[in-house]
């Protein structure tokens, strides 16, 4: 008790000395908790982004498997290549009972995909820069381009999602809709079909077009325009063809088209799998599964884990940079505070002899000298704390203010693509979005705009520790100054 008075004592009675070493401690408080609350703040912020983008994978050929056989020096290099030709060509195509079946997996969080198959149609033309519709000479157009050779040539596209989330033209874009919208309905016989198709036919939304199978005319089936689609890119293929590349595509369901198949085992159609794969850990978990589950060694799993991780890349430079900077702040803090306190042990010299010659301990004199600074250090931390945390709020969203931006502009943009009827509040009629935050890595941006609250009791907590290590280093000066120091030899030169 007595200590703690005397240290009392001592800070009143050397003002300004203390209060110069107390704003310094306000200013290093300050910064201090700046940083830990940018630092946090960007930590939640990329935890937020990554639950929220999805890792999606995707089923492609795997050309190293096919070239591993392959000797280029070989004899017979052209026997080979035609061995190598035919193992790409038995290929097994994926059936959506495969899908199902990798689909049930643990490491999955969910899962979508498109079936594509081709088609003509009795009441509709193709758009197409021939001047013949010689059924003999008719040509398919460059423009018509399917990813599978096995499927047969007609002159449409008909495409089918299994759920928005599918939907990847639209959401990048590529696609808007320019009228009406896309039905929430995934079981439904509505479409959307490009403008230019529709212009050429003179279609409106709320017609019905009737397409047909390409080797049996006799099968048709009927679908109700909900909306007209635009495309918006143009690649370097396409840039001098009359029409767009998807001119000839035609957008509906995949309810729609799994029927189709269903009905008739003659139709050729190619299916394209995504799977949202929980974290990134049960990626090669799920690789494995889907071995033991007897997918072909010639096909691999693709994932967009370097997509994800780079989204975060700019916000983890902040968390980054505030850690450079905190420990910056923290040594040239304890290098100042120590200078301060060695000064400060020299002046008070002759004290520390009095004090060692009535009989004080050298123990109980270091222990004043620590609680006299870490008094000092603690209101300038509650002090510095205060400014920080006013000042941190403003600072943080100031750094994040264009990630922000880019979250917003992003699911708007997503929203006008599907007519902007996409995302209305609360997701209302569509079940497959409701308690979700974003699709496909477009982020809600009300899940960063919750991440206010910068200054928690977990920043103070670390400031207090700062706060006691600068107490412990800055106080060496002392505890090294007092046992070396003899009472007799600093009261002679007193004298």
């Amino acid at each position: 008790m007595y200590i703690l008075k005397n240290a009392c004592l001592s800070i009143i009675r050397n003002k300004g000395r203390n209060i110069l070493i107390g704003i310094i401690i306000v200013i290093i408080a300050c910064a201090c908790s700046v940083t830990l609350a940018i630092r946090s703040s960007a930590k939640n912020l990329i935890t937020s982004y990554e639950n929220q983008y999805d890792i999606s994978a995707t089923l492609e050929v795997n050309r190293d498997s096919l070239m591993k056989n392959f000797n280029p020096s070989s004899e017979d290099k052209e026997q080979g290549r035609k061995d190598m030709i035919d193992q790409f060509n038995n290929i097994e195509s994926l059936t959506i009972e495969n899908i199902e079946n990798y689909s049930d997996s643990d490491y999955l969080k969910n899962y979508y995909y498109t079936n594509s198959i081709n088609v003509n149609s009795s009441t509709i033309n193709k758009a197409t820069s021939e001047i013949t519709d010689n059924e003999e000479n008719r040509k398919r157009p460059d423009n018509m381009q399917m990813p599978d050779n096995n499927i047969s040539q007609a002159d449409f596209t008909l495409t089918g999602y299994s759920s928005y989330e599918a939907m990847n033209d639209f959401i990048t874009g590529s696609y808007t809709i320019s009228e009406g919208s896309i039905d929430n309905d995934f079981s439904s016989n509505s479409c959307v079909i490009n403008s230019e198709l529709a212009t050429l036919n003179n279609i409106n939304v709320g017609d019905t077009i009737t397409m047909t199978n390409p080797d049996d005319e006799s099968k048709t089936y009927q679908l109700v325009v909900s909306g007209i689609f635009t495309e918006n890119n143009s690649d370097s293929e396409n840039s001098m063809n009359m029409f767009s590349k998807s001119a000839n595509t035609i957008i509906t369901n995949a309810n729609f088209i799994n029927n189709i198949i269903s009905n008739d085992n003659s139709v050729k159609y190619n299916i394209t799998p995504t799977f949202i794969i929980k974290d990134k850990d049960s990626i090669s978990n799920f690789e494995s599964e889907l071995k033991e589950k007897g997918l072909s060694e010639y096909l691999t799993l693709r994932t967009n884990l370097d997509e994800v991780e780079g989204a975060t890349s700019s916000i983890s430079n902040l968390s980054t940079f505030a850690t450079t900077f905190l420990i910056v702040t923290f040594a040239i803090g304890a290098v100042i505070l120590f200078v301060i306190n060695m000064i400060n042990v020299r002046e008070r010299k002759y004290e520390i002899g009095v004090l060692r010659t009535i009989g004080m301990k050298k123990s109980a004199l270091t222990t004043q000298f620590i609680i006299e600074l870490l008094i000092i250090t603690i209101i300038g931390l509650l002090i510095g704390s205060l400014i920080g945390a006013l000042i941190s709020v403003p600072t943080a969203n100031m750094l994040l203010k264009n990630e922000i931006e880019a979250s917003q502009n992003n699911m708007e943009n997503v929203n006008k693509n599907f007519g902007g009827k996409m995302f209305d509040g609360n997701n209302q009629g569509r079940p497959d979005l409701q308690n979700r935050n974003g699709i496909n890595g477009i982020v809600n941006v009300k899940q960063v705009d919750s991440i206010e609250a910068v200054v928690d009791f977990g920043v103070l907590l670390k400031l207090l520790g700062i706060g006691i290590l600068l107490t412990l280093i800055s106080s060496i000066a002392s505890m090294i100054s007092i046992q070396r120091f003899s009472p007799l030899t600093i009261l002679k030169e007193r004298s």
